[in-house]
């Protein structure tokens, strides 16, 4: 760090001084506070933007407040020192003015002219003095690559040694000559960073803006019936277009499309087989009224408040899941974008382009989704028979268990549990069962940091001894 290797310096030339970087971040308040009394050095990663102010003589304000929040003081000491601190005060600020205010050395100079002014601005605040000098070597990056490169001939050729102070105006000039390069290129590269990101914020807007009438909403069953419109127009697009001869309609991919989204086994070509001038119209109103019928049906078994529920909830899931993965296709095109000005395009312009394609394939995949996940929802049908958990559980009760030789059947304990309501195929048991050993168990108890038995390596907490 530039900042300890000065300290390091100052140390050997015997100089006190106070270093003020992130290792000193707790003492920050009371090391600036005392920045303006005479004699004190200060070194700074960085001071611009602060927005402190130096006072010359130190801070007494600062070191009231330590008197007055010191316990093991009493009211009449704490007003007899807060009376000597403000005393002695006046005769240091008025020997920091008399040595000619703050004084700012700058050991580098930063890329934006602005933050150097910052800088500077430490200095000469409310109208005590100040200087302030900047130090800067030809081989810093600053001028190394944005700076003159006949400035370091014209040294040499003028006879200046390594090392020499250079004051002289085309310096300066070369200097700011440099910064204003450097303040032009990061102009340019915010620039074009926010031309690309307009871009995905229009689109950022559309989505949020729908998002938030979604989640206003509390029916969005008419959204749902527009989705299931478009995305109904567009498998028809696809395969049986409007317009085209029915013997060039794709009919094994619409009835394959239509078990797809709607999870509907649709006669399509039965249909034509019966009636050979079907046009699109008829064929459309025929498929609606078959998902109509079937999410009819559906909502009929799950009741219309529930079935509002599932819908909002599944079209605000999808939404975040395709809005999250365009960004990131968002992303990857933006990484590549560049590449196409070798084809002689504008990048900016094919970026548009791309991301408005992506955008609507994107909206035309949540759009397909949602009616899918919305048409695959199965609803089970409640039991027609009610159970008797009691009976069950009297069933369960140790006076009516009998041990048995483990190849055993699984029709034996049938009788017992039909007594209760339930047979065996509703508890799932099928036929013959195979059984096999049941573990025995270790007497010895394991402790828990104790090495687990299995024989993995870890401890018992951690392995069989977390299924306790």
């Amino acid at each position: 760090e530039h900042n300890e290797f000065l300290s390091h310096q100052l140390k050997q030339a015997r100089i006190p001084h106070e270093v003020l970087n992130a290792k000193q971040h707790q003492r920050e308040a009371e090391i600036i506070a005392q920045a303006g009394k005479p004699g004190m050095v200060t070194i700074a990663t960085n001071m611009a933007g602060r927005g402190t102010d130096i006072v010359l003589g130190g801070n007494v304000g600062h070191q009231v407040n330590m008197v007055l929040a010191n316990p093991d003081l009493g009211e009449e000491e704490k007003s007899q020192r807060v009376e000597s601190l403000n005393s002695s005060w006046q005769g240091l600020h008025d020997a920091a003015i008399a040595a000619g205010g703050l004084h700012i050395i700058g050991t580098e100079r930063h890329e934006s002219r602005r933050v150097d002014n910052q800088l500077r601005g430490r200095s000469g605040r409310q109208g005590d003095p100040g200087t302030t000098r900047f130090y800067l070597s030809l081989d810093d990056p600053l001028m190394r690559i944005f700076g003159s490169d006949r400035l370091g001939g014209l040294m040499q050729k003028l006879g200046m040694k390594e090392g020499e102070a250079i004051e002289h105006p085309w310096v300066t000039k070369s200097i700011e000559n440099a910064q204003r390069k450097v303040e032009s290129r990061n102009f340019d590269i915010r620039k074009q960073l926010l031309e690309y990101d307009d871009v995905a914020n229009e689109q950022r807007k559309i989505i949020y803006q729908q998002r938030n009438a979604f989640m206003d909403a509390d029916d969005v069953s008419s959204e749902i019936r527009a989705l299931r419109d478009d995305v109904l127009d567009a498998v028809l697009a696809d395969t049986a277009p409007e317009g085209v001869m029915e013997e060039r309609w794709d009919l094994p991919g619409l009835e394959a499309a239509l078990e797809r989204v709607f999870s509907l086994r649709v006669p399509v070509g039965q249909w034509l087989e019966q009636d050979k001038g079907l046009a699109y119209p008829v064929l459309r109103e025929r498929i609606m009224a078959m998902v109509l019928s079937a999410y009819a049906a559906k909502e009929e078994l799950l009741g219309s408040e529930m079935m509002r529920h599932f819908e909002k909830s599944i079209i605000l899931q999808v939404l975040d899941s395709q809005w999250k993965d365009h960004l990131a296709s968002m992303d990857h095109l933006r990484e590549g974008i560049h590449l196409r000005g070798y084809a002689q395009k504008n990048p900016k312009q094919e970026y548009k382009k791309e991301s408005l394609a992506m955008f609507n394939v994107m909206l035309g995949r949540l759009r397909e989704e949602v009616i899918s996940m919305l048409s695959r929802l199965h609803v089970s049908p409640a039991p027609a028979e009610s159970v008797d958990w009691d009976a069950i559980a009297r069933a369960a009760q140790p006076q009516h268990l009998q041990f048995s030789h483990p190849d055993f059947s699984a029709a034996a304990v049938v009788p017992a549990i039909e007594n209760a309501g339930l047979t065996a195929a509703g508890l799932g048991v099928v036929g013959e069962q195979e059984t096999g050993h049941s573990p025995v168990a270790n007497e010895d108890k394991v402790g828990r940091n104790q090495p687990c038995p299995c024989g993995s390596g870890k401890k018992y907490k951690h392995c069989h001894g977390r299924l306790q």
